[in-house]
C-alpha cells in the first residue's frame, strides 16, 4: 500500500503543490526548466573556476623571476602596513592617512634586507617618497623601535643574496599566512 503524498514547497519557487510522484521537485513544467536552467548554470560556474583556476596556475608558472619578486613584496610590504597599523611614520612620528612600507635600507642598496622585517617599517608617503626615506630620522625611530643592536646588524649585513623565482613564491606565501594570522587577531582585539 503506497503512503499518500504530502503537500511539497516547489524548489523553484517556493509555492506549496501536491507533487505526483515522491521525485517530484517543481510545481510547473516551467519551474521544472528554471530548475534544468540554474543547474547548468552552477555546472558551468564551476566548471570555469576550475579553469580559471587552472589559468591562473599556468600565468603564474609562467612569470618571470622579476615578476614573482615583485608579487612577493607587493604581499610584504602589504603586511608590513598592517602590522605597524597603529603606529605612527617611524620617520617623522606622524598619523598621515597614507603610508608606505619604507625600508632602512633600501632595496637597491641592500637587496639581501628586501624581505627583512627589521628593515621595513610604516612610513608616510611624505617621507618615503619625497624625502628619500628621510633617514635620519628613521634610523633615530628604528632604534627606538627595535634597538641599537638590532639597527647595527642591519647596518653590518653586507652578504649577498640572489633572490630566485621559487623564493618569491615561498615568501608570498608565508606572508599571505602571516597577514591572515594578523587579520584574525586584529579581530579578535576590536
Amino acid at each position: 500500500m503506497k503512503k499518500p503524498l504530502k503537500p511539497k514547497a516547489c524548489k523553484s519557487c517556493g509555492k506549496e503543490y501536491m507533487p505526483r510522484a515522491t521525485t517530484q521537485t517543481a510545481c510547473s513544467a516551467l519551474c521544472a526548466l528554471n530548475l534544468i536552467a540554474k543547474k547548468k548554470i552552477a555546472v558551468a560556474d564551476k566548471q570555469s573556476k576550475q579553469e580559471r583556476k587552472a589559468d591562473n596556475e599556468k600565468r603564474e608558472a609562467l612569470k618571470s623571476r622579476r615578476e614573482v619578486l615583485n608579487d612577493a613584496q607587493r604581499i610584504f610590504n602589504k603586511f608590513i602596513r598592517l602590522r605597524d597599523e597603529l603606529q605612527p611614520c617611524i620617520s617623522c612620528g606622524e598619523h598621515r592617512n597614507t603610508y608606505d612600507a619604507g625600508h632602512y635600507r633600501s632595496v637597491g642598496a641592500a637587496p639581501q634586507l628586501r624581505f627583512n622585517e627589521d628593515n621595513c617599517h610604516k612610513q608616510c608617503v611624505q617621507c618615503n617618497q619625497h624625502k628619500s626615506g628621510n633617514a635620519i630620522e628613521y634610523r633615530i625611530g628604528l632604534v627606538k623601535r627595535i634597538g641599537t643592536g638590532r639597527v647595527e646588524a642591519l647596518e653590518c649585513s653586507n652578504q649577498a643574496v640572489k633572490w630566485t623565482a621559487e623564493d618569491g613564491r615561498r615568501i608570498k606565501a608565508q606572508y599571505q599566512d602571516k597577514i591572515k594570522q594578523l587579520r584574525v587577531q586584529q579581530g579578535e582585539k576590536t
